[in-house]
């Protein structure tokens, strides 16, 4: 397994695999699959140099999972947080493949200027949880009630770790 940039060429099945999670847990809160153009201009949206998006693939270009580094904010006060997002397919489960992609967001935010980095989690997902503290966050509060799928109100978890020091200044 190689962790890498994410590529145009990905896009499918990154997509697959998110949208996998869109209609079939509550692994994110999204409720409607995304098209291929969404997609598109959501990598656009994420340049390697800020808020990179990564894959970990087989070696031979199939690709087993995707993280990524995205704006926690709008607000520019907020430049140096970002939430962390990591999805694998459902055959790569319990491999190793989300623990090496966390790691590596982890180990390149502070090279992007990213020095907290924060994740969303909703509450039942024992796996994200454990996946997460692995990695060195820590949960920080509980937002009950929050959010709601599948006719369902759930909680959602907030997790951090910083990267980096605070006291340095962004770009």
């Amino acid at each position: 397994m190689r962790i890498r940039t994410a590529q145009p060429a990905d896009l499918d099945t990154i997509a697959g695999i998110y949208n996998g999670e869109v209609l079939g847990s509550v692994a994110t809160m999204d409720t409607v699959a995304r098209s291929a153009a969404e997609f598109e201009a959501w990598l656009e949206d994420h340049p390697p140099a800020t808020y990179p998006v990564l894959v970990a693939d087989d070696g031979a270009g199939s690709v087993l999972g995707w993280a990524s580094l995205t704006p926690f904010s709008p607000r520019l006060g907020y430049r140096r947080c970002a939430e962390v997002s990591v999805y694998v397919h459902r055959d790569h489960r319990a491999t190793g493949v989300g623990s090496s992609l966390l790691g590596e967001l982890v180990r390149l935010a502070p090279t992007v200027g990213i020095v907290h980095l924060v994740a969303r989690i909703e509450s039942s997902g024992e796996a994200s949880l454990r996946l997460h503290s692995g990695q060195g966050f820590e949960r920080v509060g509980t937002l009950h009630q929050v959010a709601e799928k599948f006719g369902r109100v759930l909680d959602v978890v907030l997790m951090e770790r910083r990267v980096g020091d605070a006291s340095q200044r962004p770009d």
